[in-house]
């Protein structure tokens, strides 16, 4: 725990993720005394020098209410309706709570092309540091109105560990309905006990997740042990905890609640890799043989041309692209100095061979080190 005082003791970036059975119900709509409660304590931390996102569930949650209907909505053009009908409302308590804070909100909504297209990503990145200059905390959600299938995130524990990324947050706090990971269904089972720290995401720990029986929300234990992945693999603590009780945040600024904490290693990548890795969607991709497998894996090596085997996929100079081994194993992602066609005329040859070939200046390296990420990474 010394670690993560350390972490709360620092001037920092910190995602706040409320979850839906906090925020809405299909009856009353929007809890709005405990937004208030919630406003309160960011207020507090902001006055602390702090920047805080918030990642909003419940814009469905407020649209049930005010159309009266029984259940969540199934397909996907109800859910976009109703949640069309209840972000605004969403929106509204939320600015109403933080202005009774003097604090500004800015709403930011998102789909996944905001994290896989690298120029949109850069361009969100930017606007949250304006926002943060300015002392305005982001309310941020799913664009569900606009979002199908393809693009779709999905759920906001994944969002939240996405945009605590972005923005390279030092902690994603995950207010839920449960005070965090048992050994068990509490609900089930009276023995289940509590799990504060998790130091490794081992297949144990993966399979005490279970799904969410709430009929409101989307996500469950399971989504939040993905978060937490994201997070490890980012370098960022992640806290789930139980944001009925309106002191929960204040308590874990004081380094004493009830909740599991995940703690990620010393090792970090570059922002840039992070991307990369997490992120970014192949336009294709290119297969290398043993030797070229054990340089990047083994010696930490830049990819050369005379280790590639093949070619698969029409691609772009400077387009992010898998590397596989000749077995078919996926074993990294980068971005490719060539184009498609490019490495077709040049794959297996040395690298003083390529500018002859090409009939142009080139450099050595297909996927620079700088610019390639592997499994393990």
């Amino acid at each position: 725990m010394q670690r993560l005082k350390k972490i709360l003791q620092q001037r920092n970036t910190i995602v706040i993720k409320i979850g839906t059975a906090l925020l809405a119900d299909k009856v009353n709509g929007i809890h709005t005394e405990r937004l208030a409660a919630i406003a309160k304590n960011v207020a507090h931390m902001r006055m602390l020098g702090k920047n805080v996102a918030i990642v909003t569930s419940g814009a469905i949650g407020a649209g049930v209410a005010a159309l009266h209907l029984n259940e969540r909505p199934k397909t996907i053009p109800e859910k976009q309706a109703t949640a069309a009908i209840g972000q605004p409302l969403l929106m509204e308590a939320y600015e109403t709570a933080f202005r009774t804070q003097h604090q500004v909100v800015a709403q930011i909504l998102l789909t996944k092309d905001d994290f896989t297209n690298r120029g949109r990503y850069v361009n969100a990145k930017n606007t949250f540091a304006s926002l943060f200059d300015h002392g305005v905390v982001p309310i941020i959600n799913e664009n569900d109105t606009v979002a199908v299938e393809e693009i779709k995130l999905g759920d906001n524990d994944n969002l939240s560990a996405m945009v605590a990324t972005l923005i390279e947050a030092n902690l994603l706090l995950i207010l839920s309905d449960i005070d965090g990971l048992y050994t068990d269904d509490p609900a089930y089972n009276p023995d289940a006990v509590l799990i504060p720290v998790v130091e490794k995401l081992t297949p144990q720990i993966e399979r005490l997740a279970k799904k969410s029986k709430s009929e409101m929300s989307t996500g469950g234990m399971v989504t939040k042990i993905q978060a937490a992945k994201l997070c490890i693999d980012a370098g960022i603590v992640m806290i789930i905890a139980n944001g009925k009780n309106p002191e929960t945040i204040k308590t874990i600024f004081e380094g004493n609640f009830r909740g599991t904490v995940f703690i990620p290693g010393s090792k970090k990548i570059s922002v840039r890799k992070q991307w990369i890795g997490l992120f970014s969607h192949p336009a294709g991709a290119i297969v290398i043989d043993d030797g070229a497998a054990n340089a990047l894996l083994k010696q930490q090596k830049s990819l050369l041309a005379s280790g590639i085997t093949a070619v698969r996929g029409e691609f772009k100079t400077q387009e992010i692209i898998s590397v596989f081994t000749m077995s078919g194993k996926e074993i990294g992602k980068g971005i490719s100095a060539y184009s498609a066609a490019e490495i077709s005329m040049i794959k297996g040859k040395k690298s003083s061979e390529i500018e002859k070939l090409l009939g142009c200046k080139a450099p050595a390296e297909v996927i620079h080190r700088n610019n390639l990420v592997m499994g393990e990474e």
